[in-house]
This record gives C-alpha cells, sequence and structure tokens, in this order.
C-alpha cells in the first residue's frame, strides 16, 4: 500500500490544525516574553533620554561653575560710526578715550591709460613689498615676484590676471573710460610697511616701462595713495597700527578704526549681567526638562489606572529625590547660601522656577554674592557652590560606572535575555512541531492500513455470504 503524503488523508482528521494548535501552546510563553521586552526597550529608550537630559543639565551648571561663565561682558562707543569695539568674554571692565588721527591705507598706483585691449611690450614686471620713506624703498623680508610678459599678446586684462594669480601681495584690476584702459594695482595690506614696488626689464617690445612704480621712473605708473599706518591714541597715548583693526592693542577688546576723529571717543567696557541671567536660566530650563521626563515616567493616573514606564523604578525614583534635595541644599557661600535666596524657588512639581522681581534685584545689586552662590569650592562637596555640585552629581551619573549608565545596561542585557528566551521557545517549538507531524503521520498510515484491511473484509464476507445464498 503507497505511504500516505498528506496528513489526515488516511484518518480523516484534520493534522494540520491539530498539530497547529498544539504548537500554538508550546509558543505560549512568547506572549509574556514579547511583552516583557517591549517594557524593557520603553525603558531603556527612556534611560537614553534621560542620560542626555542629566549631560545637558551637567553642561549647564558646568557653564555657571568657574568665572567663565560669569565673565560677559559688553562694550560701548560714544562715536560706533568712526570707533567701534567688541569685548571678548573675559576682557577686563574698563572705560577709555580713543582719538584717531589717521586711518591705516594700502598703497595704490595707476598707469596712463593706453588704447583698449593693446599689448603691452614683453618683458618682466618684478613686484618687491616694504616701505617707502620719501623716494627711497627698503625692501621687506618677502621674496620679491617675477612676472613675465609675453611679446604682442598680453593686453592689460592679461597682464591683471597674471599678477592677481601671482600671489605677490598686490590686486591689480583694470579701468575702462573715455581715454582707454588703466591698470590700477593696490597693496593687498594696508600699513606702511606694505608699500610695493614695480620694476620692469623690458625684452622684445617697448612700452612695458609704463607699468613701473617707481619714483624714479617718470614713464611709469603714477601714486594714487600712499600705504600709511592708523594714528590715534588711547587716553592720550599715541598707538601705530598697520590696519584699522586693532586686536592686540588692548587685551580682550578688538578696536575697528572707521573715521579719522574731531572729538575724543568715550569707549566704555562693563560686566554684562544678561550673559549670566541666560546662563541661569539655561541652568533652571535643563534641570526642569529633567524633572519632568522623571515625574512623567514615575507617575501612576489613577484616572486612566495607567503607571509610567519607570513607576517603581528604584534608580529613576532615587534620582528623582536626589535631584529635588540638592537643589534645597545650602552651599559654603556669602552672603546667599540657598538658591531661594536668589528667588529660584522649587515648585510643588519639583520644577524651578525664577521669581524676577527678587533675582533682578540680586542680580543688579549683589552680582559678586550670585556667583559665589554657583562657584563657592568648598572641601565638603554638599556645601560647593550649585554650578559645582551639579557639574559633578551629573557627570558621576554618567560615566562609564554611573547609575544611570549602569541602570541602563542592565536593562539592555534584559533584553538580551529576554531574545535569547524567546529563541528557546521558538526552537522547542519548532521541535515539537517536527515530532507531532511525524507522530501523527504514523498514525494516520497506520488508521489507513486499518481501513483498507476493513474493506477488504468486508468486501470478502460480502462475497462469501453472495456465494452461499
Amino acid at each position: 500500500m503507497a505511504t500516505i503524503s498528506s496528513p489526515g488523508i488516511g484518518s480523516g482528521l484534520d493534522v494540520q490544525s491539530i498539530v497547529s494548535q498544539l504548537v500554538a501552546i508550546e509558543k505560549a510563553p512568547l506572549k509574556q516574553l514579547e511583552t516583557q521586552a517591549t517594557s524593557f526597550k520603553t525603558r531603556l529608550s527612556l534611560y537614553g533620554t534621560i542620560k542626555s537630559q542629566v549631560s545637558a543639565l551637567g553642561d549647564a551648571a558646568a557653564k555657571l561653575s568657574t568665572s567663565a561663565g560669569w565673565n560677559a561682558v559688553t562694550s560701548t562707543s560714544s562715536n560706533p560710526s568712526a570707533v567701534s569695539v567688541t569685548a571678548a568674554a573675559g576682557a577686563a571692565a574698563t572705560a577709555l578715550t580713543l582719538e584717531v588721527q589717521q586711518l591705516a591705507k594700502a598703497q595704490s598706483t595707476a598707469s596712463t591709460a593706453v588704447t583698449t585691449d593693446s599689448a603691452m611690450g614683453a618683458g618682466t614686471m618684478t613686484i618687491s613689498l616694504g616701505t617707502w620713506s620719501g623716494g627711497a624703498f627698503t625692501a621687506g623680508t618677502g621674496t620679491p615676484v617675477n612676472i613675465t610678459i609675453n611679446p604682442g599678446e598680453d593686453t592689460l586684462t592679461a597682464i591683471a590676471a597674471k599678477i592677481n594669480e601671482a600671489g605677490a601681495g598686490v590686486s591689480a584690476t583694470v579701468l575702462r573710460d573715455a581715454s582707454g584702459e588703466r591698470l590700477l594695482m593696490r597693496s593687498s595690506t594696508t600699513g606702511e610697511a606694505n608699500g610695493f614696488r614695480i620694476e620692469v626689464a623690458e625684452s622684445g617690445g617697448a612700452g612695458l616701462s609704463r607699468l613701473a612704480y617707481d619714483p624714479g621712473v617718470a614713464t611709469g605708473m603714477g601714486l594714487t595713495q600712499a600705504a600709511q599706518n592708523a594714528l590715534a591714541t588711547i587716553n592720550g597715548v599715541a598707538v601705530v597700527s598697520a590696519t584699522n583693526k586693532m586686536t592686540d592693542t588692548l587685551p580682550g577688546l578688538t578696536v575697528q578704526l572707521s573715521q579719522v576723529t574731531t572729538a575724543p571717543v568715550e569707549i566704555d567696557v562693563s560686566v554684562d549681567p544678561e550673559g549670566a541671567r541666560k546662563n541661569i536660566q539655561a541652568f533652571v530650563d535643563a534641570y526642569n526638562t529633567l524633572t519632568k521626563t522623571l515625574a512623567d515616567a514615575t507617575k501612576y493616573d489613577p484616572a486612566s489606572k495607567t503607571a509610567g514606564a519607570l513607576q517603581g523604578d528604584a534608580t529613576a525614583v532615587g534620582l528623582q529625590n536626589a535631584l529635588r534635595s540638592m537643589m534645597r541644599s545650602v552651599t559654603a557661600s556669602s552672603p546667599f547660601e540657598r538658591l531661594l535666596d536668589v528667588g529660584i524657588e522649587a515648585k510643588s512639581g519639583g520644577e524651578l522656577s525664577i521669581k524676577a522681581e527678587k533675582f533682578d534685584a540680586v542680580l543688579g545689586s549683589n552680582y559678586e554674592g550670585l556667583k559665589q552662590l554657583f562657584t563657592v569650592a568648598n572641601e565638603n562637596p554638599t556645601a560647593q557652590g550649585f554650578g559645582l555640585k551639579i557639574r559633578t552629581f551629573a557627570q558621576g551619573l554618567i560615566d562609564s560606572d554611573g547609575l544611570v549608565t549602569t541602570r541602563s545596561e542592565a536593562i539592555q542585557n534584559a533584553i538580551t535575555r529576554n531574545g535569547k528566551e524567546q529563541d528557546k521557545v521558538n526552537d522547542r517549538a519548532a521541535r515539537a512541531e517536527v515530532r507531532l507531524l511525524a507522530q501523527y503521520n504514523a498514525m494516520d498510515a497506520n488508521v489507513g492500513k486499518l481501513s483498507g484491511l476493513n474493506a477488504f473484509v468486508t468486501q470478502q464476507i460480502a462475497l462469501w455470504n453472495k456465494s452461499t445464498a
């Protein structure tokens, strides 16, 4: 008798359905494991958010933990169109009087007009940078640059392009008007030491000497602006600058000279309390963001009967309590010891709020005391300024062995174990399916054999009854 290849043919039973239901029973533990995995992943994601927010809080606290977060300054000029001032953080508060007698300028020259697009002869132009004193030129330390001019083909436009490509410390352009065209040249940098001389050696064609510049060459270019330094006085002291942007003259200040002055310009540099206000607001915002995340994750909503993903999580609850306690702690600073003393209050939900009237009064009348509240150092970590203690606390949480980091790692390990358990259940179910199909197929085949034998016996009995009738 042929072997039964389709389950159920021999017995008439729905073997496939029976086996599927039995395999489903084997897989029943998966539902709980999958629910656990979803919960673990939600917790891990939350701890990733918490870690990021703790880091942001630590960064905000770090800005307030040292003098750098409190030394923002503001600068003003009584005549900004003539003299503008920019103060870098940490610049000393000061008041200055500045007068500008002369602006720094770059040397400029112009050639005589020639016919547009005409060739200028041939030879070599040698450009040197240095200082002019009357008609005498003193070359600087740079190497002179030689530019080759080809006979019969190099126009002023081509020559200007070669000069600009040579990097000789000068720039060139062509000016066209009713007279024809002229070559204009200018030092790339202002200041007396950045003047230039142009020597010409002609070869194979005359005319190139018109582009020379040296007071001794009568046929060469004319001077339209001599190179000069900026001259100014600061509090009556004479200063000289090769540029109109003085960055090193006054430490921490950048002074831009734009006009010669006819009256003294008053410069004022003072501490900018708005910088500290912004840093403190950023600190409060970072703290409140973290506090809200922890509150939402650990709360229970009786109306909807739903719990936050971290409700009952000892690490999250402990962090929440530690933060609240720290914000109510005291420091070794004076005259302010608590955040509450300067108008930074904890609300009922744990978040911080800044009471504007009180805070503004402290900011305006006791800036140094407010600074000490965040920066004071002390051997007792709990008595340090709030910038220092929160920075240290936050860093400790997210370090490789920190509480938040280790909790995240523990959840990740739980996810890994859960995945292995799911693999085991699926593996057991797969083996059970193979085993059950084999057993039911064997039973099906035997039932098929018995059914065939029963049919044969019945046929033989019928034939026997017929023959004896």
